[in-house]
């Protein structure tokens, strides 16, 4: 016998699991909510600009041949300016207490496509040591690279500064509690379905019907609602005259 599902069942095992699914949403959301204010660092976010320009010669102002050829050293630089030749300068000069790769970690270097300017991006809990690190990242890759590859092409165009309020770009408490709202909702309907699917137990006329494929002839009605029906008729039996309710 093949089985159905109407859309009447799905919202009768919704409404009937609510409780379930209310239970789960919120756990999910004060879960998330907690972590993000109370667990996660905080985390800041600071960048510096630098221009691969055209070398200082006497080549006209405007040179397509020098420019497409400092685009192509882009990707170069961005490899440079993460090695060791380059942070380990840094992590001197500024006395970080971390490793080499440990600083890789919070940096990221980026280019636009076709744009001579490099971004270097760097995330750490504390948002003055981030635009430090920035900064300094810049002035020791300005310096160095002339030695590296024997060019003089790139300059500081914006250094990395701090807001008076500066806000974290991660975690994002109010993202992360969408999010966990979310998945909270489809795992408690989840769950809500898949306790239904394994409760097997004939609890009314329909389960009787849909399990044997027979009509239901009659229902026996429980003590309860024996005792109901008896007090309801009852309390509706006319009162003779000089009748009184009480104890006999």
């Amino acid at each position: 016998m093949e089985e159905t599902i109407s859309l009447r069942e799905l919202m009768a095992t919704l409404k009937k699991r609510m409780n379930l699914i209310v239970l789960v949403t919120l756990t999910a959301v004060v879960l998330s909510g907690a972590v993000s204010y109370f667990v996660m660092t905080p985390i800041y976010q600071s960048s510096t600009q630098l221009l691969v320009n055209q070398s200082k010669s006497e080549q006209p102002v405007y040179n397509p041949a020098e420019i497409q050829t400092n685009l192509q050293l882009i990707n170069t630089y961005n490899v440079i300016i993460k090695s060791p030749a380059i942070l380990d300068d840094v992590i001197k000069d500024l006395n970080l207490q971390m490793t080499v790769n440990e600083l890789i970690e919070k940096i990221t270097v980026q280019s636009e496509k076709d744009s001579q300017v490099v971004n270097v991006t760097v995330q750490d809990p504390d948002p003055n040591k981030a635009a430090e690190i920035a900064n300094q990242i810049g002035t020791v890759f300005q310096n160095k690279i002339a030695k590296i590859m024997n060019v003089d092409n790139v300059s500081i165009l914006t250094k990395a500064e701090i807001g008076e309020n500066p806000s974290p770009v991660k975690p994002k408490p109010l993202l992360n509690i969408a999010i966990a709202l979310a998945v909270g909702l489809m795992a408690g309907v989840g769950i809500a379905f898949l306790l239904e699917y394994l409760d097997n137990t004939v609890k009314t006329e329909q389960d009787v019907e849909q399990l044997l494929n027979l009509p239901v002839l009659g229902a026996i009605a429980t003590f309860e609602e024996q005792d109901l029906q008896k007090s309801s008729r009852s309390e509706r039996r006319p009162r003779l005259r000089g009748e009184t309710v009480g104890s006999k």
